[in-house]
């Protein structure tokens, strides 16, 4: 094995993901290729359609040359438009190609894996001409896999693997945004502390300290009298932070303490990636 121990994680966590995939959307028939999942104006086809993308881009596979049709509504930017183009070109596959495309795409990429010993800091193509190291695109990467792992279970009804590799990946990668949830988007007050405690089948108890000049820090020190507490489980917290489930349509599953405008603020940011 020639990979480096550093995306050892990243690798693992991908193909636990894929290989759950593939396993769940094996045996589908071809109606349920079009039940709708919590991934927005996305179905079970698209959300399979958008993981083999995403791994022919890991590849360096070309970009599909392809117009999307003007009346997809759900696509409102430039972003959007670009991860769009995987999807709408795999529309009308069959169930049988779909499947076919997706094993061969894992094997490809398993091979890739088998023989990757580029540096973790090597710079790599990202969405939209962006330039990230390999270690970036390979846990973003991990993350993306996992969430969508996540979005065809819902859509499917097989709930599981929320303690995968994958999810330790996803706490890892959710956890580095809430400083900027908190600090910049949330405006929490400065020389303040706000306690996240989550639980379920991954835990944690953190806090984002607000120091005197707005920067938020997270750290596992539990503060005394937080200006808010929120807790959670974990199932939750992931579908409120990917954007599968809005603030209001969770409230019966969130318990906020203390300042309720800032906890409010809080949820209303917490989206870090849809």
């Amino acid at each position: 094995m020639s990979l480096h121990p550093t995306l050892q994680p990243y690798a693992d966590a991908w193909t636990h993901s894929i290989e759950a995939i593939s396993e769940l959307v094996q045996p589908l028939v071809e109606g349920e290729w079009n039940r709708r999942t919590p991934c927005p104006a996305w179905s079970v086809r698209d959300v399979i359609s958008h993981v083999i993308g995403l791994d022919n881009e890991m590849l360096g596979d070309p970009r599909p040359i392809h117009t999307l049709p003007r009346d997809l509504f759900h696509v409102t930017n430039d972003h959007q438009r670009y991860m769009e183009m995987q999807v709408d070109v795999r529309r009308h596959h069959t169930a049988p190609e779909m499947t076919s495309e997706l094993e061969y795409t894992i094997i490809r990429r398993n091979r890739q894996l088998r023989n990757e010993s580029r540096d973790p800091g090597t710079k790599v193509r990202g969405p939209l001409g962006t330039e990230l190291t390999l270690e970036e695109a390979m846990r973003g990467h991990a993350f993306d896999i996992w969430v969508h792992e996540q979005d065809l279970r819902t859509a499917l009804g097989r709930p599981g693997n929320l303690d995968s590799p994958g999810a330790h990946v996803a706490r890892d990668v959710l956890l580095d945004a809430l400083p900027e949830i908190v600090a910049n988007r949330s405006n929490a007050p400065r020389s303040s502390a706000i306690v996240f405690d989550v639980h379920g089948p991954i835990e944690f108890l953190r806090t984002i300290r607000v120091d005197i000049q707005g920067r938020g820090t997270l750290e596992t020190a539990p503060a005394l009298g937080p200006a808010a507490t929120l807790t959670l489980d974990w199932e939750t917290y992931v579908r409120l932070a990917c954007g599968r489930v809005t603030p209001e349509a969770a409230a019966d599953r969130v318990k906020a303490e203390g300042d309720p405008e800032l906890s409010g603020a809080i949820l209303r940011n917490f989206v870090v990636t849809q």
